[in-house]
């Protein structure tokens, strides 16, 4: 019998002073049996940090061919921004932006490794995409003290993100580097 998906539920608090986005959120997030618990905390920091009216996880979370782990949609339907999470190939973020106006990439793993997987490759725009990375110790020790029931704060200023669940409180500088 295959194991189902488990459900997490956030109250999370969202203020990214950079953006100016301060928002309530009640959110389900549903980790799939092959997906890390590091990776659902990467796809939660991806859905803040881009966090914009439209913004959605997309409906077949990890297992999904189709369509990145975050997107926003306009009004009409049209995705105007493919966010991939974790170590995506070159396909995946050369169709996301042709799709999207805008494309970035969030990584729990070493960026050096997922910077030299996709450089030389046919990305459209890949001088463009941002590649967005957590420290490991960051990701960990959130992941540790993730439950089924959350209560998050996410505060952002001049890229550095602060993090609160569930009591824990951590923070880390989101580091960016580019595809090209």
């Amino acid at each position: 019998m295959a194991t189902g998906a488990t459900l997490h539920t956030f109250a999370l608090s969202l203020s990214d002073i950079d953006r100016g986005a301060y928002q309530e959120l009640e959110l389900r997030l549903a980790r799939h049996p092959s997906e890390t618990t590091e990776f659902l905390i990467t796809r939660l920091l991806a859905y803040c940090l881009e966090y914009e009216e439209g913004i959605t996880f997309s409906d077949g979370g990890v297992s999904s061919t189709d369509e990145p782990a975050v997107l926003v949609r306009d009004l009409t339907g049209r995705i105007t921004a493919w966010i991939e999470v974790g170590a995506p190939d070159s396909d995946r973020v050369h169709r996301g932006s042709k799709r999207a106006e805008r494309v970035a990439v969030y990584t729990h793993r070493d960026p050096a490794k997922v910077l030299a997987q996709l450089t030389g490759k046919r990305i459209h725009r890949a001088e463009t995409i941002p590649l967005v990375s957590f420290d490991r110790a960051f990701i960990e020790a959130a992941a540790a003290a993730l439950e089924r029931r959350n209560t998050a704060t996410v505060s952002v200023t001049e890229r550095q993100l602060y993090l609160e669940l569930n009591g824990t409180s951590l923070s880390t500088a989101a580091e960016e580097h580019h595809l090209a």
